[in-house]
């Protein structure tokens, strides 16, 4: 049978939401104050990119999560997409 999967844009924000979630030292999302403002947003131009905006659980190393983040949406996005991102960025908007 020939064809072709794809997996949506809102499926994979969910997978990059949970990864990021697990991370020790995040406190949680951050949605944008605006509307089509989510905490994950995805883009698909010129290869996958994520980009995540999150809040910093007080004492914890804003370098470190987000490296963290980082390694863990991009493996999770691969392990269950079969789409590895081009970038995952991190934005820290808040600290708990």
């Amino acid at each position: 049978m020939e064809g072709t999967a794809s997996v949506a844009g809102d499926v994979l924000a969910s997978y990059a939401a949970d990864a990021a979630r697990e991370v020790e030292g995040v406190a949680g999302l951050v949605e944008g104050r605006l509307p089509r403002q989510s905490a994950v947003r995805i883009g698909d131009e010129d290869g996958l990119t994520v980009e995540l905006h999150l809040e910093l659980a007080r004492g914890a190393s804003a370098q470190a999560v987000g490296a963290e983040v980082q390694r863990r949406v991009a493996d999770y996005l691969e392990r269950m997409a079969g789409k590895r991102p081009r970038t995952v960025d991190v934005v820290i908007d808040q600290v708990a």
